[in-house]
């Protein structure tokens, strides 16, 4: 028998093996999905870990009917307002979260009632995020049940909102103009700040680009990181940390990473600032209210987001900017706001910083990068 016989009979022999062993004993998360039953899942419900335990997979496997009925307090809501609490209540980065893990602590406990803490981490396309619930746990009976805190969304009255704002369209080339050969010019960006800092996980490059034209643009920045005999190490992009869409003179910070790379390798950095000329408008306007320096221990910024606007910005992304007392860049932060922000209604923000860095900082600047349902970044 030749190699190529053997490798496929051990191949065919383990495939049959693997099939036999899930089918005996299958994955508990795949039976549930099936149809099994929660059997071997989920707890009895007989200690209030137990209970909470028990709705985190319940949230996790997406099993909202049997996660509501569980609860010992749903006669105070509805079903459809349990799953808009932990999934938004308009399209925002909550809709498409998935449960990646949750922690259940105990906090206090009597003969028939008991208060947890869970902390539900939930995994997004741009990172995670946690969202920390104290729970009312209460017996009946044999069993424990939670106390949901539903957290109902705030309701604007009925208003008119007027709107003044400027706005820029873009009208292209179509196939059939003659107009040359070039469209409207890309707009002038330009680096007017870069600082290179070593952290464990590796280089990262941060600084500040500036719009200088008099029209819109959707920026990114480019770097390249170069060794000490001119040999390329590595090219990153800012990806997400940096507000794309820059109206005329406005700033914007940047966050390059380049995992697995000491800063004692390079020689020197290229930088290359890409625009492009897109229709965008100073609507929505988003009030920075509240900022709040906390120093080191937890060293953060906080503050809250006002939409003044008349419509739902359905994304927020919240980018800090740090200088020390002679204005130079020290770090650049940021946080997605999980929730959708509705007009008018106030929404919080934390941005942790470094301990080693927090220090040294004295001032610092917000911007706030958004995206509506049918609009862009």
């Amino acid at each position: 028998m030749n190699k190529g016989n053997l490798l496929a009979l051990v191949l065919a022999a383990a495939t049959v093996v693997l099939v036999a062993v899930g089918t005996v004993w299958p994955v508990k998360a795949a039976v549930f999905y099936a149809g099994g039953g929660k059997e071997g899942l989920l707890r009895p419900s007989s200690t209030p870990e137990e209970a909470v335990e028990n709705l985190g997979t319940q949230i996790r496997l997406l099993a909202w009917e049997k996660a509501y009925e569980s609860l010992s307090n749903k006669a105070e809501f509805t079903e459809p307002e349990f799953l808009h609490d932990l999934t938004g209540y308009a399209l925002s980065l909550r809709t498409y979260a998935t449960l990646d893990s949750f922690e259940v602590q105990p906090l206090h406990q009597s003969a028939t009632d008991a208060e947890m803490r869970m902390k539900l981490r939930w995994s997004t396309v741009v990172g995670t995020f946690q969202d920390t619930r104290d729970l009312r746990v209460v017996k009946s009976g044999d069993h424990w049940a939670v106390d949901w805190p539903l957290v109902k969304e705030q309701h604007v009255p009925p208003q008119v909102i007027p709107v003044n704002y400027l706005r820029w369209d873009v009208i292209y080339r179509g196939a059939g103009d003659d107009w040359g050969s070039q469209d409207v010019e890309a707009p002038h960006v330009r680096i007017i700040d870069m600082h290179p800092v070593n952290r464990a996980e590796g280089v990262v490059v941060m600084g500040e680009l500036l719009n200088e034209d008099v029209v819109p643009a959707f920026v990114s920045v480019r770097a390249t990181l170069l060794a000490k005999n001119g040999s390329p190490l590595a090219s990153e992009g800012s990806f997400d940390m940096i507000s794309h869409t820059l109206l005329p003179k406005q700033v914007t910070p940047f966050v390059i990473r380049f995992p697995d790379v000491d800063l004692s390798q390079v020689g020197s950095i290229r930088m290359q600032p890409l625009s492009v000329l897109v229709s965008a408008s100073a609507d929505p306007v988003i009030e920075v209210q509240d900022q709040k320096f906390n120093p080191a221990p937890g060293a953060s910024l906080t503050g809250q987001l006002s939409n003044q606007s008349g419509q739902v910005v359905n994304i927020a992304h919240v980018l800090s900017t740090f200088y020390d007392k002679n204005g130079q860049l020290v770090w650049v932060g940021g946080q997605y706001i999980d929730r959708a922000l509705q007009p008018q209604t106030p929404v919080a923000f934390h941005i942790a910083i470094p301990e080693d860095l927090a220090k040294k900082i004295t001032n610092q600047r917000t911007v706030v990068a958004t995206y509506s349902s049918g609009s862009s970044l």
